[in-house]
């Protein structure tokens, strides 16, 4: 295929394979966070389990493949994936010192064609493009795959026709046909991912080399992606087999990513700005640009995508009618500030609603109450998956509901670890009314289910959070344990081991570091911010 001999990646400065400095995971065991619950053992042994096969799902790139990073896998298939990548890292971040995290992004960013477009998916051996997801009539925007979807029957689906083809209606002209097809540009998070990356590691080199690849990326799907009316379309890669799948259309979790991602990457601007890394004019140009275009596509979601009677957000059909099905695509409101205080709020009753969204296991992707709903999972016809539960955790968070947001983790965490003890394993997705495996049959998934036991458990059960940006830690103390506490934490360069001791109710705090930072500690009601200065001891 003609793409295969395009220059790729020239907006990425990185352009030769350096290997990361990877030991064996028993080597490393010692050096990594080390969590401590004396009353819960099973999810330490979850824990350790879910990071042991991290370290097994690290690659080294093939030659051949004209990758430049090693890359922790999607543990998926044998290909390499933009979205499941982006979410790995989220956990990854907290062993930056010993895997190859952030930078299996970077084997997307030096694929990047010259009008921006990036691929979603890539073949892990070759590197090239998985070739169903390239735009091979050079036509105008299509997918493949939506007319035709079948579960698990991709490699069936061969040999389609271009009229066969779903060919979205963008309202507008679009002069030059893209690379890629549609079923190969979504789920545009690798900003948010970046950002959420820097928090931790305070690595502002990483924000200087990921920013002008970006920018790109969002110019190549703003113009290829966008509908006259500003939304955004997609088709069935943004959820498989999802019961909405049939009314695409406008996404609202497309559209709003877009905004997502405008936002992050101001705000990655706006730190490069700050230590010199940019050029004053160039960012007050790309600002303009990004904050014209999102607060267009805002617009568009509350003005034709919420539903004021019933308090939710909806896809777009083809007619410009709402699609009537509720999913957690609605959800991508919070994370990207798209929602008003008003509609977080309705959004947050529809969390806790029993008959929808609040099941055994939280958070479905897809309503209980709607007709094609799986409540043994289904894929993304009821499935619990990670990334989506991650997406509404930390939307939770931005609009202050912190309760709720870690209700909602440590439901998932305990229904993994739980599941963990019964199966022995760590599955793809799980079923929100059961707490079993369902009908999932992807096992060993770290992957992106390891946000669960590795992400929640430091940042939610034991309640450490990082802030490269405030140069602070942040601890909400965990005062159900007698012990709790994370040894070797690691933050923007430094390392400390918490302890919090619960005697008769009395809480003391030790920190063990050699290094200076800020911590703020939450307990009950209160809290307290104190200047770490090496060994701490603290009594509450």
């Amino acid at each position: 295929m003609k793409i295969y001999s395009l220059p790729r990646g020239m907006y990425f400065s990185k352009k030769e394979y350096s290997p990361f400095d990877l030991k064996p995971f028993e080597k490393t065991k010692e050096r990594l966070p080390n969590p401590i619950l004396s009353n819960n053992k099973k999810i330490i042994d979850c824990y350790w389990y879910a990071v042991r096969l991290a370290f097994k799902n690290v690659k080294r790139p093939t030659r051949e493949s004209g990758f430049v990073s090693d890359f922790v896998d999607a543990a998926f298939n044998e290909d390499i994936f933009m979205w499941d990548t982006a979410f790995i890292t989220m956990f990854c971040n907290l062993f930056h010192r010993f895997i190859p995290g952030i930078c299996s992004l970077d084997n997307f960013y030096c694929k990047q064609l010259e009008d921006g477009e990036i691929p979603r998916e890539l073949e892990r051996e070759s590197g090239k493009d998985f070739y169903k997801w390239v735009n091979a009539y050079d036509k105008p925007l299509y997918s493949y795959f939506h007319n035709n979807y079948g579960y698990r029957r991709l490699k069936e689906i061969n040999n389609l026709s271009y009229e066969q083809m779903y060919k979205p209606n963008l309202g507008r002209k679009v002069e030059k046909n893209p690379y890629l097809t549609l079923d190969n540009l979504n789920h545009p998070i690798m900003a948010w991912a970046e950002y959420v990356s820097y928090l931790q590691t305070g690595d502002i080199e990483r924000l200087k080399l990921v920013h002008e690849p970006l920018f790109h990326y969002y110019k190549a799907l703003w113009y290829h992606l966008r509908h006259k009316n500003n939304l955004y379309v997609t088709d069935w890669a943004s959820m498989d087999n999802s019961p909405r799948n049939k009314y695409l259309g406008c996404a609202v979790d497309t559209s709003c990513e877009m905004v997502l991602f405008a936002r992050n990457l101001i705000d990655i601007m706006e730190e490069l700005l700050k230590h010199g890394l940019i050029d004053k004019t160039l960012y007050r140009d790309r600002k303009a640009f990004l904050e014209e275009s999102s607060e267009a596509t805002k617009e568009a979601i509350n003005g034709l995508m919420w539903d004021e009677r019933q308090g939710f957000y909806f896809d777009l059909k083809d007619d410009g009618e709402r699609a009537p099905v509720k999913t957690i695509a609605a959800f991508w409101t919070l994370i990207s500030g798209v929602a008003s205080e008003k509609q977080a709020e309705r959004l947050a009753a529809w969390l806790e609603d029993k008959a929808t969204f609040n099941r055994i296991h939280r958070i479905p992707v897809c309503a209980a109450d709607e007709e094609e709903y799986d409540g043994q999972g289904g894929y993304w016809r009821g499935s619990v998956w990670a990334p989506t539960n991650t997406m509404v955790i930390y939307g939770l968070l931005k609009y202050g509901y912190h309760k709720l947001a870690k209700d909602i983790a440590l439901n998932h965490l305990d229904n993994v670890v739980k599941v963990f003890e019964s199966t022995d394993t760590i599955w793809e997705n799980y079923p929100p009314d059961h707490i079993s495996s369902g009908n999932a049959d992807k096992k060993d998934f770290v992957g992106w289910s390891g946000l669960g036991p590795i992400l929640y458990l430091i940042e939610f059960k034991i309640g450490l959070k990082a802030d490269s940006i405030k140069e602070q830690v942040t601890w909400s103390i965990n005062s159900e344990e007698e012990l709790s506490g994370c040894e070797n934490y690691w933050f923007f360069g430094k390392t400390a081991s918490f302890y919090a001791i619960n005697k008769e109710g009395k809480i003391c705090l030790d920190i063990k570091t050699t290094d200076k930072f800020k911590l703020q500690v939450k307990h009950l009601d209160k809290i307290r911010d104190y200047f770490i200065d090496g060994d701490t001891f603290i009594e509450l």
